[in-house]
């Protein structure tokens, strides 16, 4: 059985993979993160989920590597991690009574083989009608300036959905464990 690297510096992502009880170690993918011209949000978090699990390929030749990205979409906008307060507040002001389509690339490369699953997973939001006192109230309490859409789901984020979508909630947080349980299980290896 080949051991499980994650390809992510996320403390999000390693709590997550941590749920599936298997040993695994995790590393930093250091790569170009940009959207390329003309790219579809789930074309591009296919292809970075994938280029992250292959960046650590060499330092990791026989493994199973597990990459993951994720974008938040509202209509035809990409909302980036926001950073700062403003930037948050915006992020939220424009999700105010509608939906965000989370969209999790998720990749699981064989490294020995050279073989690799690659899949894109949607989540929807649905967001309440916020006003900018509850906004404000809420980024000062859980200041989620590292999270794409600007609230953690896991969290306190929660008060901010009137309604949610999708097959695998834990995909919104940004690794779909149980898309991944059927990549492990096609590569071998049993969960539970």
């Amino acid at each position: 059985m080949l051991p499980l690297v994650l390809a992510s510096s996320s403390p999000y992502r390693r709590e997550l993979l941590a749920r599936l009880r298997r040993p695994f170690e995790w590393a930093a993918p250091a790569i170009d993160e940009s959207r390329r011209e003309g790219e579809t949000a789930s074309d591009m978090v296919r292809r970075l989920a994938q280029e992250k699990a292959r960046v650590l390929a060499g330092r990791y030749p026989r493994h199973l590597i597990i990459g993951s990205d994720q974008a938040a979409v509202l209509g035809d906008q990409i909302l980036g991690k926001p950073h700062s307060h403003e930037r948050a507040h915006a992020q939220l002001c424009a999700a105010s009574g509608n939906s965000v389509t989370f969209l999790t690339g998720l990749a699981l490369l064989d490294s020995e083989r050279d073989t690799c699953q690659v899949d894109c997973i949607a989540y929807t939001v649905h967001f309440r009608q916020l006003s900018a006192t509850q906004i404000d109230r809420y980024l000062r309490a859980e200041q989620p300036f590292d999270c794409a859409g600007s609230f953690k789901a896991e969290g306190l984020g929660i008060s901010l959905f009137r309604g949610t979508e999708g097959s695998d909630v834990t995909s919104l947080i940004g690794l779909p464990l149980i898309r991944l349980v059927d990549m492990l299980q096609q590569a071998g290896i049993e969960v539970p």
